[in-house]
């Protein structure tokens, strides 16, 4: 999508091989009018696949995730990273590694907003390793579930993350794929 990979120009900042900061229009302060055109050509990449449902985890994956379930007009569902005190029974949980984070976290869904009659696209922020996005499908595959696709704003492709979703026969599609970055540089796949 040129309209973000131009944002990403502009805005974004390639600290090294490894981290893109998009913080002042993705996840810390977020540009409305940029999501909701994110969130339209997501929606309409995936029109004809019957979702019933969009998934996201929290909480970088909650703006486009929401700017697409309404382009779509199906609910969001929100895979919780942090234990609730009052959401702690009828939950589906599994155990995700953080690449950016480097920590391990407990990612649960509760049972009550998902069934097996439901077809979920999951949106998320960035694609890199993958491990979010397979955690996501543990979680929903548990609820038997079936899966639409992933969809992402900003995949780094240099890094296995669509290789291991398409193995698992996961549509992926990515706004923007950036194929290298270095310091201030980065490269898009066209």
């Amino acid at each position: 999508m040129k309209l973000l990979e131009d944002k990403i120009r502009q805005d974004g900042i390639a600290v090294n091989e490894h981290i893109l900061k998009v913080d002042s229009f993705i996840n810390h302060q977020i540009d409305p009018l940029l999501m909701q055109e994110m969130g339209k050509d997501i929606a309409n990449h995936f029109q004809n696949k019957g979702i019933t449902k969009v998934a996201t985890i929290e909480s970088s994956g909650i703006a486009p995730a929401l700017m697409t379930a309404a382009a779509m007009n199906v609910p969001l569902i929100i895979l919780k990273k942090q234990p609730s005190k009052i959401l702690n029974q009828d939950l589906y949980q599994t155990v995700v590694t953080s690449f950016t984070k480097e920590t391990n976290y407990e990612l649960t869904l509760s049972k009550k907003y998902i069934n097996d009659n439901d077809h979920v696209l999951i949106v998320d922020d960035f694609l890199a390793n993958g491990e979010a996005a397979t955690a996501a499908l543990r979680l929903l595959r548990m609820s038997h579930a079936t899966i639409a696709g992933l969809a992402v704003l900003i995949e780094k492709s240099f890094q296995p993350g669509r290789d291991k979703l398409q193995n698992q026969g996961i549509e992926v599609y990515a706004l923007a794929r950036i194929s290298k970055m270095a310091e201030n540089y980065i490269e898009f796949i066209p």
